[in-house]
């Protein structure tokens, strides 16, 4: 009696939070939260049992994977990584999708799908900013391949290693490596074509947080700044040559701006007014199209396309605007720009002044400073963060772009390539994770404040929450309970019922509880009907260890979790692109077990 009352009450709370995050009565984690202290409240969990979330491989592998892909993210050398996949496929969006899509699932056929997942994950935010295609179109196609590739092998996915031991257990015979690749193949290139197909539809065009702005964007918006830059080569007859910055008279007759000169390898970032003009030098001007054309047709100067000696010019990640305030204490106060000497202290080009309520562009370099008066400036965010350390300026924009330590890049590889490599070896996901987060603090390619700091704790809670309503579901009955109604329901009914009945029942629990725990419910009661049905019981526990990763209705498998910050994502995202997913997954899972397997 008691445990039927303890079935009607996870039923209740499992239903509860259906709804609540069907709805999104309240925000995801929280959720999760309410869930997890109702099972404590109701004294279906003891306390312990209803925070073992907190302490579930699940969850920490979550926040090891979260470490090492910030500490990847430090070296820049996902830059590279974007770099080449779009030399690959350009900027077209679907053949972006396609190419990470394929990559990410076949590299989940070897490794867990969160880890292969996070390797893809800060690679694939570069190439959303480089290529300006939302962010929200391309993360959920990727996680939803890492979790569709977990079926391409069986040592892919936790569940489909343990079938082969549920299998020996009950004396029959275990599978061999590739046996579900055939299913698990259509499935990652239907999950492929189906977002080609349907992606502009079912994806949401920008973050369910709102298109926000950066203040990169704002700051260049309210300003009306525009990054258009033209190089110009300065020929043997131009008029330049001998001219210093200051004696050609760009700045006032042009009101264009040089924010650097090369010649050969050497650069000069925003040279300052006694640096003299020479043939062969190649000039980067800021400013609009008529009067940037207009100097080079002046003084002779010939057009040339973006040398790769600028390219830290043309990336935001590299360079941008920012604003500066004089303060009272500043030492440029009643200096101007040239005895103050701005340009050569901190490599920077001053563009426009506010000067009371005026707004004064071209050259103002004689003029006297006041206090409280404001420059936009533009260059290397390496030059802009030096501002800080100054006491005359105070910065006013906020730095988005973390300097790169590509010192750190070779240790950096390795803890991640490490943690991944302890996996293939069977240790613990979460252990080869964590140690692998470790290796990098201790390698000092990022502090311990800095691991901290990279933490989603949104992500932990959403997870930790949840772990306990799976625990519930077996430890009550109440999974047990629902599968065996079910196969009462069909049982003496026709195969192919029985396929789309575990298809659909492992669909169901694969969104509340582990992969793990749901195959440990189902394949005895999986193994008990076919044998009643006179069917071989092995496709039939194969097709349950299949279903189990058919988790895309809701955030609640951890690639899924891992996924929904990053991609700005709410439940009714995840229910509307992965309710299409879903029962594609169905249907052609069941097709081809029905055909192929049985």
């Amino acid at each position: 009696m008691e445990t039927d009352i303890q079935i009607i009450i996870v039923l209740g709370i499992l239903t509860a939070t259906v709804i609540m995050m069907v709805f999104e009565i309240f925000r995801i984690d929280v959720v999760a939260i309410i869930c997890m202290l109702a099972l404590g409240w109701s004294g279906v969990l003891t306390p312990d049992e209803m925070l073992t979330g907190f302490s579930s491989n699940a969850v920490i592998s979550m926040i090891a994977v979260m470490i090492l892909g910030y500490g990847i993210t430090t070296t820049g050398v996902m830059e590279k990584f974007s770099e080449s996949i779009l030399q690959k496929v350009g900027n077209n969006k679907n053949k972006i999708i396609g190419f990470i899509s394929l990559s990410v699932g076949t590299l989940s056929a070897f490794m867990q799908n969160i880890g292969a997942a996070a390797l893809f994950l800060p690679g694939t935010l570069e190439i959303s900013r480089k290529t300006k295609i939302p962010v929200s179109q391309l993360i959920m196609p990727l996680g939803f391949a890492a979790i569709l590739g977990g079926s391409l092998t069986m040592v892919g996915s936790g569940h489909l290693i343990l079938i082969n031991d549920l299998l020996k257990n009950a004396d029959l015979e275990p599978f061999g490596l590739f046996a579900v690749t055939p299913i698990g193949a259509i499935l990652l290139i239907a999950g492929i074509v189906y977002f080609f197909l349907l992606g502009n539809y079912v994806l949401p065009a920008v973050s369910s947080t709102g298109s926000k702005k950066s203040a990169q964007e704002k700051l260049m918006e309210t300003m009306s700044l525009s990054k258009n830059i033209w190089y110009f080569k300065v020929q043997k007859e131009s008029q330049l040559v001998g001219l210093t910055t200051e004696s050609s008279g760009i700045w006032k007759k042009f009101q264009v701006n040089i924010i650097a000169i090369s010649k050969g390898q050497d650069i000069i970032y925003a040279p300052w007014r006694e640096t003299a003009f020479q043939e062969g030098q190649i000039l980067a001007i800021l400013g609009r199209e008529k009067d940037a054309k207009a100097m080079a047709m002046e003084f002779g100067l010939k057009e040339e396309i973006a040398p790769t000696i600028f390219n830290r010019l043309d990336k935001s990640e590299d360079s941008g605007f920012a604003e500066v305030i004089v303060p009272g204490s500043s030492e440029i106060i009643g200096k101007s720009l040239r005895d103050y000497a701005f340009r050569r202290r901190f490599a920077l080009e001053p563009l426009i002044l506010f000067s009371k309520g005026e707004q004064i562009k071209g050259d103002f370099s004689d003029h006297v400073f006041e206090q409280g008066e404001t420059l936009i400036v533009y260059g290397l965010w390496d030059n802009i963060r030096s501002l800080k350390e100054s006491s005359d300026l105070i910065l006013a924009t906020p730095i988005e772009s973390e300097p790169k330590n590509q010192s750190k890049t070779i240790p950096a590889v390795a803890s991640f390539a490490f943690g991944i490599l302890l996996t293939f070896l069977g240790v613990p996901i979460a252990l080869a994770f964590m140690t692998g987060a470790l290796a990098m603090i201790l390698s000092r390619v990022i502090s311990i404040q800095q691991a901290y700091d990279s933490i989603d704790w949104k992500v932990v809670f959403l997870l930790a929450g949840l772990i306990p309503l799976g625990v519930a579901m077996q430890k009550s009955g109440a999974a047990f309970f629902l599968a065996e109604n079910v196969m009462t329901v069909i049982e003496g009914k026709s195969a192919l019922l029985l396929v789309i009945s575990i298809t659909v029942l492992a669909t169901v629990f694969s969104l509340f509880m582990s992969n793990v725990g749901a195959v440990v419910v189902l394949a005895p009661l999986v193994i008990g009907m076919a044998e009643i049905a006179g069917l071989d019981p092995r496709p039939l526990v194969l097709l349950a260890a299949v279903s189990v990763s058919n988790s895309f209705l809701l955030p609640t498998h951890q690639v899924n979790a891992l996924m929904m910050s990053s991609g700005g994502y709410k439940n009714k995202d995840y229910i509307k692109a992965g309710s299409g997913l879903t029962i594609l997954f169905i249907i052609l899972t069941v097709l081809v077990f029905y055909f192929f397997y049985l």
